[in-house]
């Protein structure tokens, strides 16, 4: 008997004998009671009763509905956040409007039986709490992407820049506060905390919101992203720090008090940097080399969070700022940080910042907005928040030497406000400063300012595109396409075989697209050092100038298309690969029906030569384009092997003069369609062009391309054109090795995929 099958027996046995045993003994328990005698309750509605009944009664409990509610808010903030993606516009606006429909505003007023069978009024305390845990974290990521030598490096910039971007919005702001305060807010708050919190709402930037801007335009690399960055970071600690003295002096009752909490305040933070950060500073050396973090150090740091946060509650400033001062004094090292970003901001974005957006629209009452008064504060208050932050940042920008492209860039950038801003308006709600119709108002332009600035950046550009002239001698543009680091190395000396010294007057772009639009500035600085580092140094060994881009995106194909288009891209060089099915090797071993059908839907045929992106790419592409087809590292390509299987295939020659001087031998195999007399023209012109050649050139005839014997060999490149990649693999399917193997689809080729 199989030690398996007995195995089965056993388990049977087992489940059998102590199920009747476990029977019988409840079965005689039951008798033991002797109190009274248990009142059975029948329910003659049948099941479905009895389910309803279960369902209605369960719903009732407090943890059900915190779980209902969490369920339907995560839904409906992720159809608006793909929905906000698909348009062009950041996931965070989706979300935010998602939590603007699940509140009064539309759920409430139309639903109103649905609204207040979801949220009740009791139950939105839960919601509440946990979304500020979700925003302490929220607050920790953003100061674990402060960069301090970004700011270092721009900082006489940076300062004039962002500081005019507080400064002149948030004057403005109390300005406009003389028109709304005796109104709208007289009777709830003072002068001094209702201006004070209109100024903040004017001057703060969301940093993660122009972040992804910025990555996504591929500015990181280029001096304007490096500003911008740099600008918004500064920004966001003077502003936060700002917000820290306007709760403080709206929470005292005096000056004298409020001057207490600041100077609270300055100790803490003094602390924090003084002491917190050189102890967190001294671990990450120790474990510098550490690619993980354990579970005691950790838990070290989310405590320092969590006591950060207490602290500065404590002291009347909010916990979200001492979120944010832990993630400021947490050490430099970009490992170090990547690694606490993954662990913290995942669950952060994806489950606590909607329960946040939720919670803010169940705060916000669009309908309040009713009047044609309140429309004209609402019309002021966008206004003044562009004027003061889009203008206040474009001529700061301008006066410290910045060109009007940049400048205007700089500023409208500067202009997002997005989670930021909800962030602020509710502590200015919870504190009973801004009162609902002006929480509102303040609600719709943090959207609007968001809203408008990836079309206003479009507009910019194509003006200052209009203008631009150029006088320049156009230089074809070559593009590596590259995932992993050794392919960009492979592409790279592919393309120097193929063109030779020319390539040098010829611009050369590495690009490294990162899937996934989640991905933030820590991780995507960590990426792109990773990814570009090997191709820089091969690049430095041949002598050859790269023009680096690296941007995130949520469809690479989608970037390469777009970006071969919009750059004019000449050749484009991407790597495949492909899987043979090797059936004579393993056919002991998958012989039976299941096997077969696993490698189908596995893909581990001949016939998934090229993998669907691969195919996208050629597709959507109308540049020519050299796939490489390379299992590890391309070392010196001594000897090419180039296959003419059609007349159409001669323009393979135009490569040859480029190669020969580091080549020994180049091997042209014609297929028996070729024409002869055709043929050896070509070949006379070859040899007329380099009369060395000669020695190198070897022909050789085949009939079918299965019946060609090409040794495989380390140092060879086979080249083909992409009518007979096919057939090049197959005639390799066999063998179970893979040859180093450039198909290029030309231009004007029409081949079908």
């Amino acid at each position: 008997m199989k030690k398996s099958t007995k195995n089965n027996y056993i388990y049977i046995i087992m489940i059998t004998v102590f199920s009747l045993l476990i029977y019988l003994s409840l079965k005689t328990g039951v008798g033991l009671h002797k109190l009274g005698s248990v009142t059975s309750v029948s329910d003659n509605s049948g099941v479905g009763g009895m389910l309803s009944s279960m369902v209605k009664n369960n719903l009732a409990e407090p943890l059900m509905t915190l779980l209902m509610q969490i369920i339907i808010i995560l839904i409906t903030c992720k159809i608006f956040s793909s929905i906000f993606n698909y348009i062009g516009q950041p996931g965070v606006l989706g979300e935010i409007i998602a939590g603007i429909i699940l509140g009064p505003s539309l759920l409430g007023h139309y639903f109103p039986d649905a609204f207040n069978f979801i949220f009740t009024k009791d139950s939105l305390e839960n919601i509440y709490l946990i979304s500020q845990i979700g925003l302490i974290l929220f607050m920790f990521v953003i100061g674990l992407e402060v960069d301090f030598k970004v700011l270092k490096n721009k900082f006489n910039e940076t300062l004039v820049i962002s500081h005019a971007g507080i400064l002149v919005p948030f004057f403005l702001g109390i300005i406009s506060s003389f028109y709304i305060y005796e109104k709208y807010a007289a009777q709830q708050t003072s002068f001094l905390a209702f201006a004070l919190f209109i100024g903040i709402s004017m001057s703060i930037t969301a940093f993660p919101v122009l972040a992804r801007i910025v990555q996504e335009r591929n500015l990181s690399n280029t001096p304007l992203g490096v500003l911008s960055i740099a600008s918004a970071a500064n920004d966001d600690v003077t502003a936060w720090c700002l917000l820290a003295i306007v709760i403080a002096l709206t929470k005292s009752g005096s000056s004298t008090s409020a001057l207490f909490t600041v100077g609270l305040t300055i100790v803490y933070i003094l602390f924090m940097f003084l002491c917190v950060r050189p102890f967190f500073r001294k671990i990450s050396q120790i474990r510098a080399n550490n690619e993980i973090l354990n579970k005691s150090l950790i838990g070290i740091i989310f405590l320092t969070l969590i006591i950060s946060a207490s602290i500065t509650e404590l002291i009347g400033i909010h916990a979200l700022f001492g979120g944010f001062i832990a993630g400021v004094v947490m050490p430099s090292n970009l490992g170090f940080r990547h690694i606490m970003m993954n662990k913290v901001e995942d669950v952060t974005l994806t489950f606590f910042l909607p329960l946040f957006f939720a919670y803010t629209g169940l705060n916000t009452n669009l309908l309040l907005i009713n009047s044609w008064s309140m429309v004209g504060i609402c019309a002021l208050l966008i206004v003044i928040a562009i004027a003061g932050k889009f203008g206040g940042c474009t001529i700061a920008a301008k006066a410290v030497g910045e060109t009007w492209h940049d400048s205007l860039t700089i500023g409208m950038l500067m202009n997002t406000r997005g989670l930021m801003e909800l962030v602020a308006l509710n502590i200015g709600y919870e504190m009973g400063v801004l009162p609902k119709p002006i929480y509102a108002v303040l609600i719709i332009m943090a959207l609007v300012t968001t809203f408008m600035t990836t079309p206003a950046l479009h507009v910019i550009s194509k003006i200052f595109e209009k203008q631009k002239k150029t006088v320049n001698v156009k230089r074809q543009k070559i593009m590596l396409s590259f995932g992993l680091p050794s392919s960009g190395i492979n592409l790279l000396r592919v393309s120097r075989l193929i063109f030779g010294e020319p390539i040098n007057q010829k611009q050369l772009i590495a690009a490294h697209f990162t899937q996934g639009m989640d991905v933030n500035m820590i991780t995507a600085e960590h990426y792109e050092k990773d990814r570009f580092v090997p191709i820089d140094d091969e690049a430095g060994q041949l002598n050859l100038k790269l023009n680096k881009v690296y941007k995130v995106t949520k469809n690479i194909v989608d970037e390469i298309a777009r970006m071969t288009r919009n750059e004019k891209i000449d050749y484009l060089m991407i790597g495949s690969k492909y899987s043979i099915n090797n059936n004579n090797i393993n056919k002991k071993i998958k012989s039976n029906y299941w096997d077969s059908l696993l490698d189908k839907i596995q893909g581990n045929s001949i016939t998934r030569l090229l993998s669907d992106k691969t195919k996208e790419i050629i597709k959507r592409t109308e540049c020519t384009v050299f796939i490489l087809v390379c299992q590890n590292k391309l070392e010196r390509i001594k000897h090419l092997s180039i296959i003419i299987d059609s007349d159409s295939d001669y323009k393979l020659f135009n490569f040859i003069d480029n190669m020969s001087e580091s080549l020994a031998s180049i091997k042209i195999y014609a297929s028996g369609k070729v024409d002869n007399e055709n043929y050896n023209n070509q070949i006379n012109k070859i040899l007329k062009k380099g009369p060395s050649l000669t020695d190198k050139i070897i022909m050789q005839r085949y009939s079918q391309i299965n019946k060609l014997m090409i040794k495989n060999r380390t140092d060879q490149l086979i080249i083909s054109t992409y009518s007979v990649y096919k057939d090049i693999i197959e005639l390799y399917k066999t063998k179970g090795t893979v040859p180093n193997l450039l198909c290029v689809r030309f231009k004007d080729s029409t081949t079908a995929l």
